[in-house]
């Protein structure tokens, strides 16, 4: 079968269009024939072993499965040893970021983190869904009507979905990224937009609700200022210091009545099945920039690296 695999961390250039085995499946696995699969800001990470928490899961000092994508969308080809409720034919859909294989003709999953694609969803729109949209329904969940919520990296495939939700909510939404996507986030329905190579979100003076941090850089105590009384500022991800640093200092600036900490996205087919319901009822919408063909892969991780994209990028085999 056709894969993009590397064998080595680094950027797009370590990627290669290959023929290799179709894999077997495993006990509690299926095997897919791949019909979409979703690049995300994961998917960069583990092509680069950066941050550090990228090798602690895929392997320290070269990657242990060749095969990048998680959010898979496909067509159940062969049933693993000890898997039930599932048959040939059905077409399934999930976050698989601990064991990836996407961006390949055929991949083998874990049953127990996949749902039942839905009808009224194509194949592009769901493989948007599973990663992305379940970051973005965990990261506004219980927001209030009146709220001052920030979302800084906001024109990606969670941030797009986050502003949809949060002003759903009747939330007042900041959000955060570059020039480049500036007037789109404001046709999103952004309140405000800051371009961050020329504004520092936490030296403008405002204070935030809520803080949606896509990717941390800035320390607990630049980050404490910009939030409200009884604000909270949660991390998607970062540098594993900078991670660590506001974990340390989230205890005294409790006092202070401040939260800053990780966002932890249950995974699963719970949250899976929770965002493809939304989708289907409108409630959350991703915007896909474009539908790309296994040999776009480098490019679209690069492109995904550099913050470039709109919304979501989506390879189909």
């Amino acid at each position: 079968m056709k894969a993009i695999v590397h064998h080595r961390y680094g950027g797009p250039d370590e990627l290669a269009l290959a023929d290799i085995p179709v894999p077997e499946p495993g006990k509690g696995e299926v095997r897919v024939r791949v019909l979409a699969c979703a690049v995300n800001l994961s998917d960069w990470e583990y092509l680069t072993g950066s941050p550090f928490y990228a090798r602690m899961v895929g392997g320290l000092r070269r990657p242990k499965r060749p095969v990048l994508g998680s959010d898979i969308v496909g067509v159940i080809d062969r049933l693993g040893p000890g898997v039930t409720g599932f048959e040939p034919g059905q077409r399934i859909m999930g976050d698989f970021v601990m064991t990836r294989g996407g961006f390949a003709e055929y991949a083998c999953v874990s049953a127990d983190h996949m749902i039942d694609a839905p009808d009224d969803l194509s194949d592009e729109i769901a493989a948007c869904l599973p990663q992305a949209g379940g970051i973005a329904v965990w990261g506004t969940r219980d927001l209030s009507a009146g709220a001052n919520v920030l979302i800084n990296g906001a024109g990606g495939g969670s941030g797009t979905m986050a502003l949809h939700l949060a002003k759903a909510a009747g939330a007042r939404v900041t959000t955060v990224d570059n020039k480049g996507k500036i007037g789109w986030l404001s046709s999103l329905g952004a309140d405000a937009v800051i371009d961050y190579r020329e504004t520092d979100f936490t030296e403008t003076g405002e204070r935030w609700d809520r803080v949606l941090d896509m990717v941390a850089t800035r320390g607990p105590a630049r980050i404490a200022r910009a939030l409200a009384p009884g604000g909270s500022y949660r991390a998607v991800g970062g540098e594993v210091g900078v991670l660590l640093s506001l974990l340390a200092a989230n205890p005294l600036y409790r006092l202070r009545d401040k939260s800053l900490g990780m966002l932890l996205v249950p995974s699963g087919r719970d949250l899976t099945a929770r965002v493809a319901r939304m989708a289907m009822e409108g409630m959350i919408v991703p915007h896909l920039e474009d539908v790309l063909p296994l040999s776009a892969v480098p490019d679209a991780l690069r492109r995904t690296g550099a913050g470039e994209v709109r919304g979501k990028l989506v390879i189909r085999p």
